[in-house]
């Protein structure tokens, strides 16, 4: 598993692990009893406390995310759809803050960044089916 923490975002670094947790959850690359790593073996490669590393673990088990197994390690909680639904809705949203904020700072009207957005995303959908994406088989 790959986390990776930037002491000079301006993000604490447990929170830096939370979000990519999450990200990692609502993107599929962790699933419902996937195993996260021991806090010690998470600390030393990062150079992170490993308090910092404790501290995300338990917020996340408080937000039911992970699940707490005495003697074993974290696992990914079982997530229905919906919930699974408003991971990925909080990690767009996250994301998109940013930008929507230097929509505002440019003074574009919502129409051109909305549409500018749209664009992206056909962009990306048209790149991800690939070249062979229409042909008939």
């Amino acid at each position: 598993m790959l986390f990776f923490v930037n002491p000079q975002s301006g993000v604490p670094i447990f929170r830096q692990l939370i979000d990519q947790v999450k990200l990692h959850i609502a993107s599929g690359l962790l699933k419902p009893g996937d195993e996260l790593p021991s806090i010690r073996s998470l600390s030393i490669p990062l150079g992170v406390n490993p308090m910092t590393i404790s501290k995300a673990y338990n917020l996340l088990v408080h937000d039911e995310v992970l699940v707490r197994r005495p003697g074993r390690p974290l696992v990914v909680a079982e997530l229905d759809e919906d919930q699974l639904g408003d991971q990925r809705q909080e990690q767009l949203q996250a994301s998109l803050l940013p930008a929507v904020n230097l929509v505002s700072q440019l003074k574009l009207k919502s129409s051109e960044a909305i549409e500018l957005f749209a664009s992206m995303l056909r962009e990306t959908e048209q790149n991800d089916a690939g070249p062979n994406s229409d042909r008939e088989e």
